[in-house]
């Protein structure tokens, strides 16, 4: 990992000075001193016992489902398991494997037992509170769809959300061609269907959580209150991430609203604001900077942010792209679909194909702004790439592989730059027309070029095209994962079936060495690559051309260290 990051970012950051997150014994305490050899036993002993423990219940309900529904050749029906009697399967388990699988649930909720508010009280006790105004931009998945229609498709589901909830949940799996049309853009258009009307949730309760128990927001709302941060110097800047960046102007006067609000804010407290946006949000914040400071949109002249904007907090921002968007458009794929097992293929495809996905992706010009930016000279070429490892086999830069070439179908490998002429190529001319009118992938190699680039706003979002603002006393924090496999590359086969409009399909039965089901992983965050995350913050905007007026730029790299028995992984995740 330090290799990839020396060779990708350069020289890695400064050591940490913070503690070990390791805790002291307490004085007095006994302490024992244990082998290595002993330890590794007991981890040995400890993983064993929880992998018996897994393999036997997954035995045992296997068994009694396989048995269940064995002269079934259907889809199996929900409503057959209330005839399921689980006090009689419980029964019939050893009661040393029930006693074992009791201690397993209790470590798992000790594990995730810990205080969400620590960070915020510890800043508190260190005599640190609200300060500057906050504004959130949250990420392409976090804000909820909510419907405003009123036509009589759409009365069942007023003000219900169609994306971010149970409701969406629900209206997915009783009126599946429904939710379809409302979650769908027009495809020439780009904007709300006719009859159709879903807006962007607005408030904290818009990002706090996905569904009831999945948070996202909720974490960093709750630090921000115990320092005391509430709904008058605190922001959630919700948007319809749908849409392509121009019509969230065009339909919800989405930045002329953000620029109002984070004038108004400075106004209230005569302090500037810090922004804190997280994945696809720092892409569209990037956008926000040219768009306010441009004449002939925001017109709020060539020093806007250096006057309203304190900080720009960077959580995670996919300023290069997030590569598992080519699969999305190019065949309704990614790792979490390509990695399924055949009887979840079999349920999914039933439920919703992989051509429906594909159209859904496609018809949502938002996710196409996170399709990979810089080219070749990013991601590498046929032979190399910059974030290669000794002895790797398959190179990260062929993006798009093919094992046999048979066709126009299946052409040669395929570098980023070869995948997304692919894409455009075997995709609706709508499709196209829309992302090329939209957004671009290139790179600006001199300072005029950048400069001619801020006339442009099909070049906003691309840090390597457009720069930062000419804002001296700007900051700019990046926060990001890294030691998580992340997608980098994929196989890919001719699609066989007749029934799909689909030229091409991940080759899932492509499983060896560092590839998995199709899948080649590589270094970050477990959504999205180190280059993308990293690169323009640890090096790119070290750049004059790209920073021309030296704002500070400060990295912050953390490590994925999971805890065992946290679904979510844990606070250090």
């Amino acid at each position: 990992m330090s290799f990839i990051r020396r060779r990708i970012l350069g020289d890695s950051p400064a050591a940490s000075t913070e503690p070990s997150r390791e805790v002291t014994p307490e004085k007095g305490e006994e302490v024992r001193m244990v082998s290595v050899a002993k330890l590794n036993k007991l981890k040995h002993k400890g993983r064993k016992r929880r992998n018996g423990i897994v393999f036997t219940l997954g035995g045992l309900v296997g068994l009694v489902l396989a048995a269940f529904f064995a002269d079934r050749h259907d889809v199996i029906q929900l409503d057959s398991l209330t005839d399921f009697n689980m006090d009689a399967l419980m029964d019939a388990i050893p009661a040393g494997i029930l006693r074992d699988a009791r201690e397993l649930s209790q470590h798992e909720r000790d594990a995730v037992n810990y205080d969400s508010f620590a960070v915020g009280m510890q800043l508190r006790n260190q005599g640190i509170t609200a300060n500057h105004p906050v504004i959130m931009v949250p990420g392409v998945i976090s804000t909820g769809l909510e419907s405003w229609g009123t036509g009589e498709a759409s009365r069942q589901y007023f003000r219900k959300r169609l994306w971010g909830s149970w409701s969406m949940m629900r209206a997915l799996v009783m009126d599946q061609a429904s939710w379809k049309q409302h979650i769908m853009l027009d495809k020439y258009s780009g904007l709300d269907p006719p009859g159709i009307k879903l807006r962007a949730a607005q408030g904290f309760d818009a990002t706090d959580f996905f569904v009831t128990g999945y948070w996202i927001w909720n974490k960093i709302l709750e630090n921000l209150a115990t320092i005391g941060y509430d709904p008058t110097n605190a922001f959630t800047a919700a948007y319809d991430w749908r849409l392509s960046y121009m019509n969230m102007e065009v339909r919800d006067a989405y930045f002329t609203r953000l620029k109002n609000h984070i004038e108004t804010a400075v106004q209230i407290s005569g302090k500037k604001t810090v922004i804190v946006s997280h994945s696809m949000g720092s892409q569209v914040l990037f956008y926000f900077f040219h768009w306010a400071e441009s004449a002939s949109h925001g017109g709020g002249g060539p020093d806007w942010v250096d006057t309203y904007i304190d900080s720009w907090i960077n959580i995670s921002g996919c300023m290069l792209g997030a590569l598992k968007g080519m699969p999305a458009v190019l065949s309704g794929e990614m790792k979490d679909t390509a990695q399924l097992n055949a009887f979840a293929v079999y349920g999914l495809e039933k439920f919703l194909s992989r051509e429906e996905r594909t159209e859904i992706f496609r018809a949502m010009p938002g996710i196409s702004s996170m399709l990979p930016k810089g080219g070749n000279a990013v991601w590498g070429n046929t032979t190399w790439a910059p974030d290669d490892t000794p002895n790797q086999a398959v190179s990260y830069g062929t993006f798009v592989n093919f094992k046999e070439h048979n066709s126009t179908r299946s052409p040669r490998n395929l570098t980023v730059d070869e995948s997304l002429d692919y894409l455009f190529a075997n995709s609706e001319p709508w499709y196209r027309d829309a992302v090329l009118a939209n957004y671009s992938h290139g790179i600006a190699h001199t300072s005029s070029e950048v400069e001619a680039n801020e006339f442009d706003p099909r070049k906003w979002i691309n840090p390597l095209e457009t720069r930062l603002p000419k804002a001296p006393n700007l900051k700019v924090y990046c926060f990001y994962g890294i030691g998580k496999p992340t997608e980098r590359s994929y196989f890919y086969r001719e699609e066989q079936s007749p029934l799909t409009k689909l030229n091409v399909t991940i080759d899932t039965g492509m499983t060896q060495g560092e590839i998995d089901h199709g899948v080649v992983m590589g270094e970050g965050d477990g959504t999205v690559p180190l280059l993308s995350n990293g690169y323009m913050c640890a090096r790119g905007w070290k750049m004059k051309r790209y920073n021309p007026a030296g704002a500070q730029v400060k990295v912050f790299e953390m490590p994925h260290e999971p805890d065992r028995f946290s679904p979510r992984g844990g606070p250090n995740t």
